[in-house]
């Protein structure tokens, strides 16, 4: 278990990098060991050794019906990517179930006390119905912020480990949630898979962290990941803030719930999963020479007359903060895959 005070928590930044990591086609093996995000054509040719590296800006993307029910079948022709109104090639495109990494991030403070029994059963259901390959952990918070490690590892799939984890700390003190949030943005860098998200289970308050709202919300933004928040209202909760979870999960292209008499906390953590298996992922590698604005707005359109109006969500937009020098031109046709993002900037780049 790996324990960290509010006063003491590291304040080191995400690597705001959007990349392409190096993949490498070998003909004696006769296939190609790809990224799930890539999907190649059978009559690829694979001869030689092929090395790739180059900036790109990967969003995970949920189209919905009028009904809320997600719109399976489209192909990479539907949809269009604009940057900062401006049309992007779409060079990554993939819509199967890869496995993805999951930081539960679970308050702790005293208000949660009688909630927290749900909470273990939701987090359970939602571990058995992911991906076999998923991988997971555990952030408690309340003053402070710890990582639960099952077993000694960074993640696991097993919903009985998940549930000790939430287990193992009380309810009790002052609510740190951007430090909790902070760190599970941190732990994610451990994972290789390139699929990464948050589910932050709280009230939306904090009394007690380090990090700034604007800190947290700048941190998100630079990052890949996506955040869904589970907001637990409570009327005898003065510090609760349901703004900042929106908030978040607005820009990262994830969403909120708010459990009530109609909704259970396990129905929400279902939806969250049903969302997660549910998504089209899209990549391009954003432009050059077009100045240095810390954000870049982006939009997603889908064009497919023939199922109706949709609803398309995903990130507001990505960072440009730090982004590393021009990388190698990377011709059309070679195959790709996205790396992951360290957390080794410092606060100082944010401004």
């Amino acid at each position: 278990m790996k324990q960290i005070s509010n006063l003491h928590l590291s304040r080191s930044y995400l690597n705001p990098f959007l990349c392409l990591g190096v993949l490498f086609l070998t003909g004696s093996a006769g296939h190609a060991q790809t990224s799930p995000f890539i999907a190649l054509s059978s009559d690829t040719p694979v001869q030689h050794v092929i090395s790739v590296t180059s900036e790109l800006v990967v969003l995970p993307v949920n189209v919905t019906d009028s009904n809320g029910n997600f719109v399976a079948g489209l192909a990479k022709d539907n949809f269009r990517v604009y940057e900062e109104k401006r049309p992007q090639d779409i060079t990554v495109f993939q819509r199967e179930d890869a496995p993805v990494s999951v930081g539960l991030i679970v308050d702790h403070s005293r208000s949660m006390e009688p909630k927290l029994p749900n909470v273990v059963t939701a987090v359970s259901a939602f571990a058995r119905s992911g991906n076999p390959e998923d991988e997971m952990f555990v952030v408690d918070f309340n003053d402070e912020v710890t990582v639960e490690a099952a077993d000694g590892k960074p993640f696991t799939n097993d919903p009985i480990e998940l549930g000790k984890a939430i287990e193992a700390v009380s309810a009790r003190g002052r609510t740190a949630l951007y430090d909790a949030i902070a760190e599970g943005l941190n732990h994610l860098q451990l994972s290789h898979s390139p699929r990464k998200a948050l589910i932050v289970i709280s009230d939306g308050g904090d009394n007690a962290s380090h990090y700034k709202r604007s800190e947290i919300l700048a941190l998100a933004r630079q990052s890949q990941v996506t955040i869904y928040s589970i907001v637990l209202e409570d009327e005898s909760t003065q510090d609760q803030n349901p703004k900042a979870l929106l908030q978040l999960s607005k820009d990262t292209g994830g969403a909120a719930f708010f459990p009530g008499s109609q909704q259970s906390v396990v129905d929400s953590s279902a939806q969250i999963a049903r969302n997660l298996r549910e998504q089209y992922v899209l990549g391009f590698v954003p432009e050059r020479n077009k100045g240095r604005d810390l954000f870049r707005k982006v939009q997603v359109q889908v064009s497919t007359p023939e199922k109706g109006r949709l609803h398309v969500r995903t990130r507001a937009g990505y960072s440009l903060a730090g982004l590393r020098e021009a990388s190698p031109k990377v011709a059309v046709d070679a195959v790709v895959a996205p790396a992951g993002i360290g957390m080794k900037e410092s606060r100082e780049r944010l401004h």
